[in-house]
């Protein structure tokens, strides 16, 4: 598109407004432009590093008088290109925009500058004793304001829902550099449009978040993780339903994945699962206020998954005792010990394990529970050998599979094989291609598997209105 490029004096105007926070450096560009995956690669020839919002706001107004195209940057932890330059972009990134704004212990609503990393935020509420409403395998580096730009959802949305309803308001600069502060604490304001959820799943390419308040969940005082073994897919449904009728209240996160990957994670990463032999397994999260009561529903439910078939062999991991459970060949021992963060792992690394086994073809749809493995089993005969391995798994309790396949490198050929026909069956289900992490570079030219094109119109009508230039995060989440 036709740009500006950044020129020496753009470059002076940026110092001034940022001193020292300006990276021209060629090594020091390097990881900016190349996503997680090492996928895709931009050729940015400039960094910016604002801590406020007012310098975005300066930053935007001028590149917007200048024409020059930005890309902002959270934690660079998407898998769809979303996040760096597809050409010389300028990087905005909000590494430095890091401080807590404001916490009410009584209400739960915390205020932060987008740049907060999202387990430092757990950090800091689990010591006022509460929570993140959001858990992500990536939470070490992954940027709230990257979370809610892609409206995330990760593994606690089963039990606390997704961004878009636990995001209470956002500030937010414009294109042309006006800041729209819509920061409300407020759990009701009925005031007009809902102006915030305009930018929650944008992906950069409306406004630039710059501050988001959120409310937050109390820290659960009785956690429990049973890691269990079953012997089909129907039996991983069944479990579900069984599961989710038993445990009611408490039940915080169902997941599943299949024997290869446990494979892949056993292979790569040299992790143990205490539970083997088994076509698929399933991850299930309690989390409630009281240990007695959680250990009886817990207790119930593995009692009755085990005696009915539904559940080969499992474990369970808590901080309180031991218990015993029986089924029909005699006495099943579920050792009850610190290891949930190991048998978290087990799930959480699975994404880590597969970049060692090749280069990986990635994708994240939502589908009909009971349709959930067919695209796997369906994609594994189409393949055949000219695939690595083709794996799957994903939040079960929300419908969301991770199909991942991989090879020993790039292949074009395979990629025709794998695209469109992904979103074509995505599509036929009833699906929608992109159930996290967005729409990005990779998937834009492929929005019409979920949406109709009114909706995509609409959607270009609103980009052009807020960004008529199209300066922010171009080549993005829209078809061209």
């Amino acid at each position: 598109l036709p740009f500006a490029r950044v020129s020496d004096s753009d470059v002076a105007f940026f110092e001034q407004v940022m001193p020292g926070r300006v990276i021209t450096n060629p090594e020091e560009l390097k990881p900016f432009n190349v996503d997680w995956l090492k996928s895709v690669r931009g050729c940015s020839k400039l960094v910016l590093k604002p801590r406020t919002t007012a310098e975005v706001s300066q930053v935007l107004r001028y590149c917007y008088e200048r024409n020059l195209a930005v890309n902002p940057q959270g934690g660079n932890t998407g898998l769809v290109g979303g996040s760096v330059p597809v050409f010389d972009e300028i990087i905005l990134s909000t590494v430095l925009m890091n401080r807590i704004i404001s916490f009410d212990k009584v209400s739960g609503i915390l205020v932060c500058q987008a740049g907060c990393i999202l387990e430092k935020l757990n950090e800091y509420l689990e010591e006022q004793g509460f929570i993140m409403p959001l858990d992500l395998g990536a939470k070490g580096s992954c940027h709230i304001g990257g979370n809610v730009a892609t409206n995330a959802g990760g593994l606690r949305l089963l039990r606390y829902g997704c961004l878009r309803g636990t995001v209470l308001g956002l500030e937010v600069v414009l294109a042309d550099g006006s800041a729209l502060d819509c920061l409300a604490s407020l759990r009701k304001d009925n005031t007009g449009y809902d102006l915030k959820q305009l930018f929650i799943g944008s992906e950069g390419t409306l406004g630039v978040i710059t501050a988001v308040s959120v409310l937050c969940p109390q820290k659960p005082k009785a956690v429990n993780l049973a890691f269990l073994g079953c012997q089909s897919f129907a039996k991983v449904l069944e479990t579900f339903t069984t599961c989710r009728a038993m445990l009611g209240e408490i039940l915080s996160a169902y997941e599943f994945m299949d024997e290869k990957c446990m494979e892949l994670v056993e292979r790569h990463l040299k992790l143990s699962s205490p539970v083997t032999g088994n076509p698929f397994y399933v991850v299930i999260e309690t989390s409630g206020s009281n240990s007695a009561h959680d250990e009886e529903k817990l207790n119930n439910f593995l009692e009755q998954a085990m005696t009915s078939g539904l559940v080969t062999d499992g474990t369970v991991a808590t901080d309180e005792k031991k218990i015993k459970a029986r089924n029909q060949r005699g006495t099943w021992f579920i050792e009850i010990c610190l290891v949930c963060q190991m048998l978290w792992s087990l799930r959480e690394r699975i994404t880590e394990a597969l970049t060692h086994d090749g280069y990986v073809y990635k994708y994240d749809i939502s589908l009909p529970v009971g349709r959930l493995y067919d695209l796997v089993t369906d994609m594994r005969v189409r393949l055949g050998r000219s695939a690595k391995n083709v794996v799957g798994y994903g939040h079960l309790g929300d419908g969301n599979l991770h199909l991942n396949i991989t090879a020993e490198s790039y292949s074009h050929s395979l990629l025709d094989a794998i695209e469109p026909f992904v979103y074509e069956w995505t599509a036929r289900h009833n699906g929608s291609i992109s159930a996290e992490h967005g729409l990005g570079f990779k998937k834009k030219q492929f929005i019409q598997y979920s949406k109709p094109k009114e909706a995509v119109f609409l959607m270009q009508r609103l980009k052009a209105m807020l960004d008529p230039k199209g300066i922010l995060n171009p080549y993005k989440t829209l078809p061209s």
